[in-house]
């Protein structure tokens, strides 16, 4: 497909540019915890390349992005469990529930 690829992004004025696995990395953590979209981290590269344009200031403010996420996180759970922080260990008690929510008494929903 990289004909048609590079045909796309000349007739568009697009580009094509790399990204590295940790700009990955952070992309697919970053769509997990602001969107809740579990997609499988190569998925996440045109998220990267996102991020990438903007810090390098690629953009003029208003445009629309629209990034396609085309495989789903349970294609890969070994990088999803080896990006995940540790679970917390909560006995079976509501007090401790919430204590780890920081709800505690009062400020529970």
């Amino acid at each position: 497909s990289w004909k048609g690829a590079e045909a796309a992004a000349r007739d568009s004025g697009g580009e094509i540019r790399s990204v590295t696995d940790q700009e990955i990395l952070e992309a697919y953590r970053m769509v997990a915890s602001l969107e809740g979209i579990f997609c499988e981290p190569a998925s996440a590269a045109s998220v990267a390349g996102v991020i990438q344009r903007s810090r390098a200031g690629g953009f003029r403010g208003g445009e629309t992005v629209v990034c396609t996420l085309t495989g789903h996180g349970l294609k890969d759970p070994d990088t999803a469990v080896a990006s995940a922080p540790r679970p917390a260990s909560v006995p079976p008690d509501l007090e401790a529930v919430l204590g780890v929510l920081g709800l505690g008494r009062g400020g529970a929903a």
